[in-house]
């Protein structure tokens, strides 16, 4: 079955983190949260923000992460910047799966708000936390900057980067 609307798990509730109270909750995307050089010195920090509260799911930050990752690196090799994710997709989502199919209209009336079977997992991030940050030396602010814009393209809301020198 495809995965449901956003439109769905755009309210933040109440994180639902206790993995060990639920059967089958699939593991998270997000393979690494710190890239290239973590204990270099780098002087410009850029930081990824969002501007409303949402939900992302382990697999938007999965991708956002994996852009900004290969233009850093092909940019600034692969001890040039340190990339760090700040968040950490802890809230699972659930869903009330619904008949599908011919005669299905009869059934599908189900109870509201039903607890459902965990389908993935979302960060649950609120305005102006930080998502994304990286450590890069001068002369590479530009390409961080396309970087952390292009990962905010694959996140559900919109973003803003903040510049700041050390």
């Amino acid at each position: 079955m495809a995965r449901k609307p956003g439109k769905m798990y755009r309210k933040l509730e109440r994180p639902y983190t206790r993995k060990e109270y639920i059967g089958g909750v699939p593991g998270i995307k997000v393979v690494h949260f710190d890239m290239g050089d973590p204990k270099g010195d780098f002087p410009v920090t850029l930081r990824l923000k969002v501007k409303e509260a949402c939900q992302i799911r382990h697999m938007a930050l999965e991708a956002a992460r994996v852009s900004a990752n290969k233009i850093l690196m092909r940019a600034a090799g692969r001890m040039g910047y340190h990339l760090k994710l700040n968040v950490y997709p802890h809230h699972v989502l659930r869903e009330n799966k619904q008949a599908t199919g011919a005669g299905a209209d009869r059934v599908s009336d189900g109870m509201r708000r039903a607890f459902g079977k965990p389908v993935g997992t979302a960060a649950q991030v609120h305005p102006e936390q930080t998502v994304m940050t990286v450590r890069v030396k001068p002369q590479h602010i530009e390409i961080a900057k396309m970087a952390l814009k292009r990962a905010g393209h694959k996140l559900p809301s919109p973003v803003r980067i903040e510049v700041e020198m050390a």
